[in-house]
């Protein structure tokens, strides 16, 4: 399987990720599969964004951000070299650091929503969405 080919692959498998996680958000009643929908959802975009970050315009093919031509050459370079060739030469892994960041971020939004579930399980005894809020709505 070529570069180009697993590239497409792992693009259509984002976009498949990010429209389950559309139609669990959206039209899925039940608050634990909504929260399961927007992990889809925040998944396909993380795989997006990596998918982004692969490169396949560079002479040898495809390549991993940090270990560039300057990481081969530089043998005897001191840290900070090395560390500058990095960000010059390697200036396309911002991806990789907005998924990081988006993981973490993720992490903890779910934890708190599925905390919020809990709470609202307690006090409606249900978790269906369209029931919880037409309670809520008659309490007015």
């Amino acid at each position: 399987m070529s570069l180009v080919n697993i590239q497409v692959a792992s693009f259509i498998g984002s976009v498949s990720l990010i429209l389950i996680g559309l139609v669990a958000i959206l039209f899925i009643d039940n608050l634990i599969k909504k929260v399961l929908g927007m992990m889809f959802l925040t998944d396909g975009v993380n795989l997006f964004l990596v998918t982004l970050g692969f490169r396949l315009d560079v002479p040898g093919g495809a390549i991993v951000p940090i270990f560039t031509e300057a990481f081969y050459k530089a043998e005897n370079a001191s840290m900070g070299v090395a560390a500058r060739e990095f960000a010059d030469k390697a200036g396309f892994c911002l991806p990789y650091a907005l998924v990081l960041t988006n993981i973490v971020i993720g992490a903890a939004t779910t934890a708190v929503v599925l905390g919020l579930i809990i709470k609202m399980y307690q006090k409606h005894k249900s978790l269906n969405a369209s029931e919880v809020l037409g309670e809520v709505i008659q309490r007015g």
